[in-house]
């Protein structure tokens, strides 16, 4: 089996290269044909090599997008167990608590603090895993050759922030 290989505009000096690559090669769960890397000429090799780090940066960007969704879903579920001591149990009763595969029964007001300690972790590494995940965008379309997002590195006013402009728009 044959197939043509096309880069173009995006690859370096917006050249196309048609090449027919009979063998297989998988990069991050994609295949590319190539015939044989020791024979292969310096542009089809270039090609190669454009292709493997753009998966690799598109691989890193879902991976740490997942990161995020499975640490969300752990705060949500922190979330739900802190309502539920707060309105469902009396303050005098102990809890049991999971950890690993072993319950445990500790008071109620222990159980609250590392839940909310866990929350503060939760929290502080998500916010440092979409803080990378800019960076990380930001790169990959550089590889691809688009343009840079606009409005993508905004961040929020700070509550000091906020008080200064509401002191400034009451006057």
């Amino acid at each position: 089996m044959r197939c043509i290989v096309e880069w173009g505009s995006r690859g370096p000096r917006g050249i196309i290269i048609k090449r027919y690559f009979p063998f297989p090669v998988v990069v991050s769960n994609r295949t590319y044909f190539y015939s044989n890397t020791a024979t292969m000429d310096a542009s089809s090799q270039r090609v190669l090599e454009y292709l493997t780090e753009v998966e690799e940066a598109a691989e890193d960007v879902l991976t740490t997008k997942q990161q995020i969704v499975d640490l969300d879903t752990k705060r949500n579920r922190n979330r739900e167990a802190l309502s539920a001591l707060k309105h469902d149990m009396p303050d005098a009763e102990k809890v049991k608590v999971c950890f690993g595969n072993m319950f445990i029964k500790f008071p109620k007001s222990k159980t609250r603090d590392m839940i909310q300690k866990d929350q503060e972790q939760l929290d502080k590494e998500i916010n440092d895993l979409r803080k990378g995940l800019k960076a990380k965008v930001n790169r990959l379309n550089e590889m691809q050759g688009k343009p840079e997002l606009i409005g993508y590195n905004l961040s929020p006013l700070s509550t000091d922030e906020v008080k200064a402009i509401n002191s400034l728009l009451k006057r």
